[in-house]
């Protein structure tokens, strides 16, 4: 098997399993919108929140939707591992996040018809706060898990990769004449 697939596959397995094994401990831990357990105050918190819908709370209850795009973007996650070389261990990771996050946030959908969301970033700066307030009309970003924090960084690990690594086909070194046209 191919270093590719290997990574792909172990970084889904480890990413699925830190976002199923986080989720389960916040609901038997955090009872659901009350408590809320300060990791750096006025910053960084875990709390126990329920999503019905996707990001932002979109979509509310449209289950058989998030399914079918959940195994058509796993589909196409396929595909494209498919297609990378087989050393290709950068996007091999990005897939990898992508697909775990995918997963982690399928399984919450078809067990429980929601998905359990737990890391809130917020500001109780006072300048800060009240600026994002008056613009944003919040100082709090929805709350979210690993399953979203690894399609994020998937996403942007992917964005990276074409924006600094991958090269334009024009500066590539043409290949060498052939000796048949000698």
């Amino acid at each position: 098997m191919s270093r590719k697939y290997i990574i792909f596959i172990i970084s889904t397995i480890l990413f699925t399993v830190a976002d199923q094994l986080t989720k389960i401990w916040v609901t038997e831990n955090i009872r659901y919108r009350v408590d809320e357990i300060e990791i750096i105050p006025g910053f960084l918190s875990f709390v126990h929140a329920q999503n019905k819908g996707a990001a932002f709370g979109i979509m509310e209850g449209q289950m058989i939707v998030f399914a079918v795009f959940t195994l058509v973007a796993l589909g196409v996650l396929g595909q494209m591992l498919w297609q990378l070389e087989k050393d290709d261990r950068f996007q091999s990771l990005a897939l990898g996040l992508i697909a775990s996050g995918a997963i982690g946030n399928g399984i919450d959908r078809a067990l429980k018809q929601s998905v359990t969301d737990f890391i809130r970033v917020y500001t109780d700066h006072a300048g800060i706060s009240s600026f994002l307030r008056e613009n944003l009309g919040t100082a709090e970003w929805p709350s979210f898990n690993i399953a979203d924090a690894a399609i994020v960084m998937g996403l942007l690990m992917f964005l990276f990769h074409f924006m600094f690594l991958e090269k334009d086909a024009d500066e590539l070194e043409p290949d060498p004449p052939s000796k048949a046209l000698e």
